[in-house]
């Protein structure tokens, strides 16, 4: 049974695990789904998250957005270790896994669908579930696995041309695949678009056979999380709205560089930067 606040029909709808965030000054929400849903709604989009979420912490500013949560006792909960050789990223529960049949039907209609795995959790078979919607895909989830202990390491992802060459787009990190060139152009020759964000160099998009690099402004960070959650949806928004790939990044690289001056959820956009970022820059 479905936890739901009342359903109306929603134009960006997310499918991706809400997740419990182990942080040094605490627990916190966190996910694709989280950073992707606040986004969209900043942008303007009626949006709905399908997810598994235990509610072990207020859903705060995603309250005023419907989820449709298939229940569970614990949500899937991660552990970031900072060390000076890097991130130690451990994977402490998995919520239950997500498919078609848990999307409410008024949301089935949606424009855009995000499929936004964190820990292998979203079925890959969804991309082919909404004929009608912009799809767009973040793997990371996809492109990760864990040991007995709950240590993630990189994996292989046998579904990646099934998904990618159903999908309107496809953004993943450069972390995600461990700066592996090669694996990079295999994924782009599968995709119609592919966005590959790059932490603070921004991005580079692969569409038509180019590839192009964009820029972020100069900008005083304080919390990188999330960042690539928040460039995906706005690239997501960005490109089903003007069908050009190449404004979508330079679109989303500019939300993206704003986010990282605020903390945790705080850091998705406000109306002042999204207006700023609409002004095309050459």
């Amino acid at each position: 049974m479905f936890q739901l606040t009342p359903l109306e029909p929603v134009d960006y709808l997310v499918i991706g695990h809400l997740t419990r965030d182990i942080a040094p000054d605490g627990p916190r929400l966190g996910g694709t789904a989280a950073y992707a849903a606040l986004t969209a709604r900043a942008l303007g989009m009626r949006v709905g998250v399908v997810t598994s979420w235990g509610a072990e912490l207020p859903l705060g500013p995603l309250q005023p957005i419907p989820v449709a949560s298939f229940p569970t006792d614990r949500s899937t909960t991660f552990e970031n270790i900072h060390t000076p050789q890097g991130r130690i990223q451990y994977v402490r529960h998995v919520a239950p896994k997500l498919d078609y049949y848990m999307v409410p039907e008024v949301w089935r209609s949606a424009s855009i669908v995000h499929l936004a795995p964190v820990a292998q959790e979203v079925e890959p078979s969804l991309v082919r579930n909404f004929p009608s919607a912009f799809i767009g895909v973040t793997p990371q989830g996809w492109l990760r696995s864990w040991n007995e202990e709950g240590r993630v390491f990189h994996t292989e992802w046998p579904e990646c041309s099934f998904v990618l060459e159903r999908s309107g787009a496809a953004v993943i990190s450069i972390e995600d695949v461990d700066g592996d060139e090669e694996r990079i152009e295999e994924m782009a020759a599968s995709s119609r678009v592919l966005a590959v964000t790059e932490a603070g160099a921004g991005c580079r998009l692969y569409w038509s056979g180019d590839v192009r690099r964009f820029r972020p402004p100069v900008v005083n960070e304080v919390d990188p999380i999330g960042a690539g959650d928040v460039f995906a949806a706005a690239f997501f928004f960005r490109l089903y709205t003007t069908r050009d790939p190449w404004e979508a990044a330079r679109f989303a690289t500019q939300i993206a560089a704003y986010s990282v001056t605020r903390p945790g959820l705080s850091g998705t956009p406000t109306a002042e930067e999204i207006a700023e970022s609409m002004v095309e820059i050459y």
